[in-house]
């Protein structure tokens, strides 16, 4: 992964246990609408992710103009990280809300994606977007057996979209 790549070229990597304030974080998402509330996690790792993120002073994500929606959930799932016992409620919950849940499922073996901590995976797709981060975001962080999900809202401090002819712009909330 990333760690791995920068150990080879000498970026010296650090913990948040050393370092639990950072003055910077840099990421990509998997959207990004114009308040610069964010979809993460399409790799599965928005938990660890999250963690650092709202440990930063300022957190600038860099996409490129397909990750800009006018509303979260246009074109990517959610995705919920969810102890595996509770996924049948979780995913009933996440019914409710009008999404579409679909566990996801692994791509290198049988069974479910497993997250680093062990957890599934729930990609919950919103057919029509998200129609309320606020109260979505409200809901799953109350919801038992998730331990968190993709949903970043008053995290990023700028957006940078690169465009193909090298042209860039800068967002902020």
């Amino acid at each position: 992964g990333a760690g791995r790549l920068a150990r080879r070229h000498g970026i010296p990597l650090t913990t948040l246990d050393e370092n639990p304030q950072l003055d910077l974080g840099i990421d990509g998402a998997d959207e990004v609408d114009p308040s610069l509330s964010l979809i993460k996690g399409g790799g599965g790792a928005h938990t660890r992710e999250k963690v650092v993120a709202t440990q930063c002073e300022r957190f600038v994500v860099i996409v490129d103009p397909s990750k800009t929606v006018e509303q979260l959930g246009a074109t990517h799932p959610l995705p919920v990280e969810v102890v595996p016992m509770a996924v049948t409620p979780v995913s009933q919950a996440l019914a409710d809300l009008g999404a579409d849940p679909e566990l996801r499922m692994a791509e290198a073996k049988d069974g479910p994606a497993v997250t680093d901590q062990g957890f599934w995976l729930v990609d919950a797709h919103f057919p029509d977007g998200i129609p309320d981060p606020e109260g979505i975001n409200r809901t799953l962080n109350a919801q038992p057996g998730i331990l968190d999900h993709g949903l970043f809202l008053n995290v990023a401090t700028d957006a940078i979209v690169g465009h193909p002819d090298g042209d860039i712009t800068r967002r902020t909330p």
